[in-house]
């Protein structure tokens, strides 16, 4: 008796977890489509919040129309036709691809990449009087992870507009504070390069004031967040420098692109 009873508890088990599994697999298979649209609608979403053209009384699609999708080859510098569907191109996820990669020279890699993509795709906002922003993806190792966001750049292709990230998985408090909207302001005005053409803006230790030198170029630390700070500085020296962006804004700058 104790055994048939033993047999049936346990054939019960099996078939309730038999019967989970199918469940939990199929709701998973349903709602994957979901999941995928919701993504896309955030990915568009921070670029609209970074571009500072972001209205919550508009859909994010509608406004998005707004805004002009390229591809750009990062050894070139210049737009290119390489990836047939543009929308469903995902940059990051091509750097795992050794056929749309390259390995870095860890000696070069100061965002910690490992590999960078070779095509990256880039946002373009016009006005009537042509070029307004653009907007650049950027990524890089903080402390405890990699952080990934975009930075927007007004026409003169120097001046930040906005920056901010839509993925990290810093210390909340702490690195985490690069969400904090009110250390993500002070980006706005700074100046990516020097007359000389070299990237200067970076995090600094402290806080910058009216008597910082070069203040243009200097953003106020994190508190508590060294590394994440220099974090920070790093993928922006990268992306904006010569193995990043710098080709491409370049030749835009110049009718090139």
């Amino acid at each position: 008796m104790a055994n048939q009873t033993a047999k049936y508890t346990i054939t019960v088990t099996l078939i309730m977890c038999l019967v989970a599994s199918i469940l939990v697999a199929g709701s998973a298979v349903m709602l994957r489509p979901y999941q995928v649209a919701n993504k896309a609608l955030d990915f568009k979403k921070n670029v609209l919040k970074v571009a500072g053209i972001f209205d919550e009384n508009q859909t994010v699609d509608a406004q998005f129309e707004k805004i002009q999708v390229k591809i750009v080859d990062l050894e070139s510098g210049k737009f290119t036709d390489v990836i047939s569907d543009v929308e469903k191109f995902d940059q990051i996820a091509s750097s795992k691809k050794p056929d749309l990669s390259i390995k870095l020279n860890p000696n070069e890699d100061i965002a910690k990449l490992i590999t960078r993509e070779k095509y990256a795709k880039v946002f373009l906002v016009n006005d009537e009087n042509g070029l307004s922003k653009v907007i650049l993806p950027v990524r890089g190792k903080g402390l405890w992870s990699t952080m990934s966001g975009f930075i927007a750049l007004d026409k003169d292709l120097n001046t930040v507009l906005g920056f901010g990230f839509y993925s990290h998985g810093e210390t909340p408090g702490l690195g985490g504070e690069v969400d904090n909207p009110k250390w993500k302001t002070i980006w706005i005005g700074k100046k990516i390069y020097s007359s000389s053409g070299e990237v200067k803006v970076g995090v600094i230790k402290g806080h910058v004031d009216d008597a910082t030198p070069k203040k243009e170029y200097k953003v106020d630390g994190l508190s508590g967040a060294t590394l994440t700070s220099n974090g920070v500085s790093n993928l922006i020296k990268y992306w904006m420098g010569d193995a990043g962006f710098k080709l491409f804004l370049t030749n835009l700058k110049n009718g090139e692109a």
